[in-house]
């Protein structure tokens, strides 16, 4: 999931977390008969009340009706559970079954703590999700976890301010062109009103995210390394963003030292009639929406696509666990399209699977942006920089910093770009 969300920031304070050093050893080698039930050990760092009884449900109806294979539900953390997947790795006591997310695994992929999933999961699971989401578990050739939930950007808008300035609400799988985009942003400002607010905070995920959508990339792989580059495609969407902000003004300045949440009560009070945005972001317009409040979900906007990256939440199995063919079996069982399509549900993200997609919106019958939010999770795919070893550093001490001076137009489009190939150079020598 794109990342740092304001999900992780509830998470620490909702739920309670068991340390993973207390977790007994699953042993090494490959499954052994042993006498009794198997017993796995399953780390999940579902948090939402509504996830979090999801999860709980499909493991005790698991336990239930598998009196030989019995799963232990562990509680984890978002916040914490790097660090303590690391040390219990290291100290081999890590649980069976690892919930986490696509661009995180790839390190513990890479250290030999994550087993090879391609000849555990089926063909029918396969089958189920896209190749370009599978590519995101996918290190060095091996599948290392399962993609279950995605998070996509999408567009949440007023509909009253929609339907006073006649602007029409596209279809579910027919967003507006990013010159659509705009000109409609437009036509929602004018005095006291801003046609789109953009939570720039963190804007780095933000802005290589949707830079797929002119297929820019800015790493790029060139004799056996990798090295930044910047060209029109990078300069696409910080340009437009820039253009809305200080040309057209139909966005608004201030909104670009906050967060998505910060920006609910000026869009809930009319000062706002567009947040581009998680899709996730629909959760707090059903919680928090004052009475009245119409609003609805807008599809991804589309450059020469509707690209964006995928990072979504997965399931991995330890290498060290004595019972693979076993945790395999509960997964497969867990994300069948019934329940992912609960788990997704429970977590207001997008399902991996197609089956699970149509079942979820037949479940909520397309009502709070559920049928825009499955239809956007169709051109989602990995990201060059989501495999670059030199990224988090380049993020932190170069782009996020180059970024918001930029978007403060304190620098210029050419400079930002200097900047960005700098800090490429310094971290990816």
């Amino acid at each position: 999931m794109l990342r740092t969300r304001f999900r992780r920031l509830a998470a620490a304070a909702a739920v309670t977390v068991v340390g993973l050093g207390a977790l007994t050893a699953c042993g090494a080698g490959d499954d052994e008969a042993t006498s009794g039930p198997a017993k796995l050990r399953f780390l999940s760092l579902a948090w939402q009340k509504e996830s979090l009884q999801v999860n709980k449900d499909l493991v005790a109806k698991w336990n239930a009706e598998h009196p030989d294979i019995q799963v232990e539900y562990v509680q984890g953390d978002w916040n914490s559970v790097h660090d303590q997947l690391l040390t219990s790795f290291e100290g081999g006591d890590a649980p069976d079954i690892v919930h986490y997310e696509a661009s995180s695994i790839g390190e513990f992929s890479k250290q030999g703590y994550l087993a090879d999933l391609s000849d555990l999961v089926s063909d029918d699971l396969k089958g189920q999700i896209d190749k370009g989401i599978w590519d995101t578990a996918t290190v060095d050739g091996k599948v290392t976890g399962v993609p279950f939930l995605l998070e996509s950007q999408v567009v949440i808008a007023n509909k009253k301010l929609l339907d006073a300035a006649g602007v029409a609400v596209p279809p579910a799988d027919g967003g507006w062109t990013w010159d659509e985009f705009q000109a409609n942003a437009q036509k929602l400002t004018k005095p006291g009103q801003y046609g789109a607010a953009w939570a720039l905070k963190s804007p780095t995920n933000r802005v290589l995210n949707l830079a797929l959508n002119y297929d820019g990339t800015f790493f790029y792989g060139d004799g056996g390394r990798t090295e930044v580059k910047v060209g029109d495609a990078e300069k696409e969407i910080p340009k437009r963003i820039h253009d809305m902000l200080y040309t057209a003004k139909s966005a608004s300045p201030e909104a670009l030292g906050m967060s998505g949440a910060d920006t609910l009560p000026g869009f809930f009070g009319g000062k706002y009639a567009m947040l581009p945005g998680s899709v996730s972001l629909r959760q707090q317009m059903v919680e928090q929406a004052p009475a009245g409040f119409e609003w609805v979900t807008l599809p991804p906007i589309k450059g020469l696509s509707t690209k964006q990256a995928a990072n979504p939440q997965t399931l991995s199995i330890a290498e060290d666990s004595k019972h693979k063919k076993q945790a395999a079996q509960f997964l497969e069982y867990f994300l069948n399209p019934t329940n992912m399509a609960a788990l997704a549900k429970g977590d207001w993200l997008v399902p991996t699977g197609k089956q699970a997609n149509e079942e979820l919106v037949k479940l909520t019958a397309g009502k709070q942006g559920w049928d825009v939010a499955a239809d956007s999770a169709t051109d989602l795919t990995v990201a060059p920089f989501q495999q670059a070893d030199g990224y988090p550093e380049w993020k932190t001490k170069y782009a996020t910093p180059a970024l918001q001076q930029y978007f403060a137009n304190k620098i210029t489009l050419d400079q930002l770009g200097t900047q960005l190939v700098d800090g490429g150079k310094q971290v990816l020598r």
